[in-house]
């Protein structure tokens, strides 16, 4: 078999394998294509390649933390990592679902203009229109708003701290509670069709 037929067999072989473990391992929390039927675990169908893979790593060597995620990186090879990100992003994310059409409607205000007074920039600055991502800016469209907000709680506190350049947790903690709600209440409202834009791997 030439190289060129080597290489094809073992991507074949990887994204097999991925798809396994998605199927076996994943599907508990974020269903087998990447939406999750439950609020607490995060959608990941349609995340950037380069975010997951550094989610991922980050839970393997502890930078990120996660009393669920650990024991469940930690059964996984460094060489899983590509594929298995490959797999997620591929998937089709779901629409978001409006629960309370007010609160959204405040969240919607704040993602597009921030809050001038204490020095919240727009979202929309990093995660773009629709919340469709940009580079090391994850896709949040449709995310769970609980999810959401629990991450923007933790960002505030500093549990968690895997943030480039400390930007979420700055962000993060010049927000009101209200604020947090309303702009998770936003962003899982959005629907599936935001154009995914792929990031970097850092």
């Amino acid at each position: 078999m030439s190289a060129l037929g080597l290489a094809l067999a073992a991507a074949a072989a990887a994204a097999a394998d991925a798809e396994t473990i998605a199927a076996t391992v994943c599907v508990a929390c974020h269903g087998r294509d990447g939406n999750s039927a439950v609020p607490v675990f995060p959608n990941i169908a349609g995340l950037q390649e380069g975010y997951i893979i550094k989610q991922l790593r980050e839970f393997m060597n502890g930078q990120r933390k996660s009393d669920v995620m650990a024991p469940i990186v930690a059964k996984l090879k460094p060489e899983d990592l590509a594929p298995l990100a490959a797999h997620f992003s591929s998937q089709r994310p779901k629409p978001g679902v409006v629960h309370d059409a007010s609160l959204a409607d405040e969240g919607r205000k704040f993602y597009a203009d921030g809050n001038e007074v204490t020095g919240v920039p727009a979202c929309v600055g990093c995660h773009q229109s629709g919340a469709s991502g940009y580079s090391i800016y994850p896709r949040l469209a449709g995310q769970h708003p609980e999810y959401l907000l629990r991450q923007l709680q933790n960002f505030a506190s500093g549990d968690r701290s895997n943030d480039v350049g400390r930007y979420m947790r700055v962000i993060a903690k010049r927000m009101t509670e209200r604020e947090m709600r309303a702009v998770a209440e936003y962003i899982g409202s959005l629907g599936a069709d935001a154009p995914q834009t792929e990031a970097e791997t850092w």
